[in-house]
């Protein structure tokens, strides 16, 4: 780790500003780099820590009864993860699984420090903003599923990959992605070569290149 815990506090995280809650955290975190699809949490398993996630992307799923896996959200740059917030907070395992989309760097926060540091005007803002933002995506996804048409949610999912992974070119099976948004292969399959029919993306095995992507 090249920058301090005080330089990636203030380039990732500028809100956080107390001194105590900034010398707490350079006190009790850990600095952590994962590499690309690796498993950062599990279903059923102890939250210890809850991460700040520095760079990188991290995919956060549910999964139903049948084991099916449901998206629900990817961790960004200066976000923690609200599903963690919720559960150790209420002392209950985990009931998400996080993976790691490419490699990611985090600060790993111990989950003892949660409630104490709510003392802290900043850290209050910070897991609000949190749940808020979360809340505003759910919003958004049961707007989309009730009023968007498939081809319209796959291009804003594609938009929204791409930017948070910063790359107009994605590695992703249609399986995956049919999986993300709940629907089935030959669907996504049958949408994007549409697509490319009309000059949007470009297939390739695996790989979908966004030809005009959205700003997010």
């Amino acid at each position: 780790m090249s920058a301090s815990i005080e330089e990636l506090l203030s380039n990732h995280f500028p809100t956080i500003l107390d001194t105590d809650l900034v010398e707490g955290i350079k006190e009790h975190a850990t600095y952590v780099e994962v590499e690309e699809d690796d498993l950062l949490m599990d279903i059923g398993s102890k939250i210890n820590t809850v991460p700040m996630i520095i760079s990188g992307s991290v995919k956060v799923m549910r999964e139903d009864e049948e084991s099916h896996e449901l998206l629900l959200y990817y961790l960004q740059p200066g976000e923690t993860c609200a599903m963690s917030l919720t559960c150790c907070m209420a002392f209950k395992r985990s009931e998400i699984r996080a993976v790691a989309q490419e490699k990611v760097t985090m600060l790993t926060i111990p989950v003892e420090f949660m409630d104490e540091w709510m003392k802290f005007r900043d850290w209050r803002s910070f897991v609000m903003n949190t749940y808020r933002m979360r809340f505003e995506e759910l919003l958004d996804a049961v707007d989309s599923i009730a009023f968007h048409r498939m081809d319209e949610r796959l291009l804003k999912y594609l938009n929204d990959k791409s930017n948070s992974l910063n790359a107009s070119e994605i590695h992703m099976s249609h399986q995956e992605i049919a999986v993300d948004l709940n629907s089935s292969r030959e669907v996504i399959s049958r949408i994007l070569k549409q697509m490319e029919r009309n000059e949007l993306v470009k297939l390739g095995r695996n790989r979908i290149q966004l030809l005009e992507v959205a700003e997010g």
